[in-house]
């Protein structure tokens, strides 16, 4: 069975385990744990940023980054498919109490002239002010899309301008960059805040940054643990970490090759698969998804008429003309 659901479904490698098992460790509630210490600091230097936090899940790591921008009361905007509206259980609004619209984009793109309708500005105790604008890169439900950088840049100019934030879920970041050749600092400009995943296109068993200002980033320290996220000798989870960024970034352009060839053995044209993500619109989703499994290949529904194909460091390339070879019989 080829297992095709997620990228969160890899395993640590022999090497990453090593690495995990040979940690420097201590308490990092303390901040005494030097190897996520390490993590920390190499993260936030490659998004040009000032700090990061290690966080245990990419939700908590959005929940925060969002919250140091949005206040009680305040809105976020982002795109209507965006992860931190559609897959986090209203994560935001229960835990922080702000609140969220959207706009819409075929691509999951930043539609400008929708967010300058959109946004509100402070006009006293009558309407919700927009704090924040979120973008999403690479863009999940949009299919792996990847964010152009002038769309950001001038996302980011407008926000300015406006006296409100950008937050940038870039939980595969690594993916747009290694697509794109953008560098990470780059997409660090964009944003005044980030979220980055080590867990799924990385390989990481777990783990997920925060990353932002100083400030922001001791306030969220704070916030972590008050979620029940302090985390103690965790440094033998950062030491995948820092595994994955020495050897698990550049290979994700295996992943991208193994879903193009995956997208034309199933229909779709592969000019427009720009990373690791395939979806595809059938009239049943579950019924394909079923036919799939007997078939030997396992995939997921994200809607009524959407399947998902998601490629990783547990596909090879033998797996993936051998799921390509399945998927073109139904």
């Amino acid at each position: 069975m080829i297992d095709l659901r997620s990228d969160t479904l890899t395993t640590p490698t022999p090497a990453m385990r090593r690495a995990m098992a040979e940690a420097e460790v201590g308490d990092d509630v303390y901040g005494e744990d030097p190897t996520v210490t390490l993590l920390e600091e190499r993260v936030a230097d490659l998004l040009g940023h000032e700090a990061a936090l290690f966080m245990p899940t990419g939700s908590m790591s959005n929940v925060l980054a969002v919250r140091s921008v949005v206040g009680v009361g305040e809105e976020v905007l982002c795109e209507a498919r965006a992860h931190i509206a559609r897959a986090e259980l209203g994560a935001h609004g229960a835990y922080t109490g702000l609140t969220m619209r959207t706009w819409s984009h075929p691509l999951g793109h930043v539609d400008l002239d929708a967010v300058r309708s959109m946004h509100a500005p402070n006009m006293g105790p009558f309407f919700v002010r927009t704090a924040a604008f979120s973008v999403e890169n690479t863009h999940n439900f949009a299919g792996g899309t990847v964010l152009p950088l002038a769309q950001l840049r001038d996302l980011k100019e407008y926000a300015v301008g406006v006296g409100a934030a950008v937050h940038l879920d870039g939980a595969r970041l690594w993916n747009a960059h290694v697509a794109t050749g953008t560098p990470l600092a780059e997409y660090g400009a964009c944003a005044d805040v980030l979220s980055v995943c080590l867990s799924k296109g990385l390989g990481a068993p777990v783990g997920s940054l925060m990353v932002g200002s100083a400030d922001a980033v001791a306030e969220a320290r704070v916030w972590r643990k008050r979620m029940g996220g302090g985390m103690r000798q965790v440094g033998v989870l950062a030491a995948a970490g820092l595994h994955a960024l020495d050897h698990h970034v550049e290979r994700l352009a295996d992943d991208h090759a193994h879903a193009r060839l995956l997208a034309e053995a199933a229909g779709v044209d592969p000019a427009g698969v720009e990373t690791n993500i395939v979806v595809l619109e059938r009239s049943d989703a579950a019924s394909y998804v079923e036919r799939a499994a007997a078939a030997g290949v396992r995939l997921s529904t994200v809607g009524p008429t959407t399947v998902r194909m998601v490629t990783h460091l547990g596909v090879t390339w033998a797996d993936a003309e051998q799921a390509a070879a399945a998927l073109a019989t139904l």
